[in-house]
């Protein structure tokens, strides 16, 4: 992975391997009806969590789901979802690679998987990053799917523009804690989705109170409503709040993520609101059409 289209050959034959992979990410993306990055302008605002939360009540719910790591120096969302075994290499050179099984609906793929040594650096500039990234989309075999949830690291570089530009028709999660600071970042966020033409599926706070572990009531220790200011200030979907919950945290060091799961608690009722949110925003309904997906798999573009 991340070697580069073409190493040290010649401008023509990069050309040429630029154009497969442009016809390898054409073809994998026509048969994923949604595509929704999870980004957030400030770091800790538990964005990983969402995504991963996100992903598996969508697969528990029945839909076919794929969760893409791209957060390369720091992903969490294999160690999250305690998935054991690294990539294994095709059995053709020219054939896919097979993502991480996690269950019959869910598909995962993270950098993490692919390195032998899990707590090792990645030290990458940004041709490296963005290359990474293309691969996740061409080289990996996602087959058929109604959800690509894409989970980014925090801010507006290279990661999210690298998947803005790789991905047409590609929809935006921003998550925030209430805190002026995060929203602050947020903003720069939203902005940034302006500037590269991604629409925005709407907004969720996260962190919003705290569930007590005694008595299960939400105490608002902390601001709440950042979120949802903001969404009304940009004229944005509110998706809704996410309680603390003390639960989430140890949950998600065991690998058996709290948010998505069948117990009833404040945070699990509102996370499940959010689900819904999404999905009735974004119905798993076959993508259009476009030329270029039209003709891809056929050499006479006929």
């Amino acid at each position: 992975m991340a070697q580069g289209c073409g190493g040290g050959a010649t401008p023509e034959a990069q050309q040429a391997a630029m154009a497969q992979q442009e016809n390898a990410i054409t073809r994998s993306l026509g048969k994923i009806k949604n595509k929704i990055l999870v980004m957030s302008g400030k770091g800790g605002v538990g964005k990983s969590t969402v995504s991963v939360n996100l992903a598996l009540a969508l697969a528990r719910k029945g839909h076919k789901v794929g969760l893409m790591d791209v957060d390369l120096h720091g992903p969490d969302v294999v160690r999250m979802l305690d998935l054991k075994g690294t990539v294994e290499p095709p059995e053709k050179p020219d054939d896919l690679v097979a993502p991480l099984q996690y269950s019959d609906n869910l598909k995962v793929v993270s950098l993490e998987y692919m390195m032998q040594n899990r707590d090792e650096a990645i030290i990458w500039r940004g041709p490296l990053k963005i290359q990474a990234i293309r691969q996740f989309v061409s080289d990996m075999d996602w087959g058929e799917l109604d959800y690509l949830i894409i989970d980014a690291p925090p801010g507006t570089g290279d990661e999210p523009l690298s998947v803005a530009q790789t991905i047409p028709n590609l929809k935006a999660i921003v998550v925030t804690t209430p805190q002026k600071v995060a929203l602050a970042d947020v903003r720069k966020s939203i902005n940034f989705c302006k500037m590269v033409n991604l629409n925005i599926t709407g907004v969720v706070e996260n962190m919003s109170g705290f569930v007590c572990p005694n008595c299960n009531e939400v105490v608002d220790i902390f601001k709440k409503g950042g979120g949802e200011e903001i969404a009304r200030e940009f004229d944005l979907p509110f998706l809704g709040s996410i309680p603390m919950d003390p639960r989430v945290v140890t949950a998600g060091d065991e690998g058996t993520p709290y948010l998505s799961s069948e117990e009833e608690s404040p945070a699990t009722l509102a996370f499940s609101q959010i689900v819904t949110a999404v999905e009735k925003r974004n119905p798993p309904v076959a993508p259009p059409v476009t030329l270029n997906m039209a003709n891809s798999g056929c050499g006479c573009k006929g």
